[in-house]
């Protein structure tokens, strides 16, 4: 497996083959960027599965890397055109596009859904609402989605847990799975009897199952 980063200001990382026949670009939650231990776990176990994996940092976290400060998200509209340029970047004609992200970053890709370059999405824990403000809901353009979409949502992720996931309206291109016990980041507490590695490979597996799914005819 082969790793590849940009020299200078580290917006990206590669892992995997350069040659595989699926590309998929990895998006960071608000507050961690793509160097973040979750983000290279997935990554990696992802790459070991065939995928070439391009995790990259948005803007505001780039300058957060570059100056040691801390800076809030961009605004949704700058996110967006980030992540579409990445799409135009790191797509290839002979290749299968799929998008992913972490939290927020999930949330994105799921907006870039229609682009006529991406062949699906997934999601490691939609923030579905804030914690504690389900109110707040942040998931109304799910119920209009007609890419194949894969929603992998911890069961007691305060973001949307299961019992409330059920009551939300969703588009019928959406697979919504859940994670044994899982928090936002998929993590099950000591006692359940599940394991944090064991959810994330778990997680993985989900994900190549969907993939597989949605790369047969190219």
């Amino acid at each position: 497996m082969t790793v590849t980063r940009q020299p200078c200001e580290h917006s990206f990382i590669i892992d995997g083959d350069d040659n595989a026949k699926v590309t998929l670009l990895f998006a960071h939650g608000a507050g961690a960027g793509m160097e973040h231990e979750f983000m290279a776990d997935m990554a990696q176990q992802l790459a070991a599965h065939g995928i070439r994996v391009v995790r990259f940092n948005f803007p505001y976290m780039v300058i957060r890397s570059q100056e040691g400060t801390k800076r809030p998200p961009d605004r949704a509209p700058k996110l967006l055109a980030d992540f579409e340029e990445k799409i135009n970047t790191f797509h290839r004609e002979e290749q299968h596009l799929f998008l992913a992200g972490k939290s927020m970053g999930g949330r994105m890709a799921s907006h870039l859904s229609e682009h006529p370059l991406v062949s699906g999405i997934m999601c490691l824990g939609f923030p579905f609402h804030p914690p504690g403000k389900p109110e707040n809901y942040k998931g109304e353009h799910l119920v209009s989605l007609t890419k194949p979409t894969l929603i992998l949502q911890g069961e007691r992720d305060a973001f949307g847990t299961k019992e409330e996931c059920q009551s939300f309206a969703l588009s019928d291109s959406i697979e919504l799975d859940f994670i044994p016990d899982g928090d936002h980041s998929l993590k099950p507490r000591v006692k359940s009897g599940f394991t944090e590695p064991g959810n994330r490979a778990l997680a993985v597996n989900k994900m190549m199952t969907f993939i597989n799914q949605h790369t047969q005819t190219k």
